[in-house]
């Protein structure tokens, strides 16, 4: 009977250790969670970017006034007829 009694118990001891620590525990479970909510945080804010990307795109094949815009802010264009003006401080 104690030999019985003792294997159980190492038995017991052994599927512990491998409920709080081995393949599959409740740490690597928590841990692979916590992981799966930054990746869905992280593609909700990366599919946000990709949809204000689609509608620049759109707006860029489809208008002038927008390609002019960002010309006017990112290259300097100066249209027929302006006069550009350098104000130094």
């Amino acid at each position: 009977m104690r030999i019985l009694s003792g294997f159980l118990l190492i038995c017991l001891i052994s599927l512990q250790v491998k409920l709080w620590a081995g393949d599959g525990s409740f740490a690597e479970v928590w841990r692979l969670q916590q992981a799966i909510e930054r990746q869905t945080r992280q593609n909700g804010l990366l599919s946000e970017r990709n949809q204000r990307l689609v509608a620049q795109v759109q707006d860029l094949k489809t208008g002038l006034a927008t390609v002019e815009a960002l010309a006017r802010r990112e290259l300097g264009l100066i249209g027929p007829g302006e006069t550009f003006f350098l104000v130094v401080d």
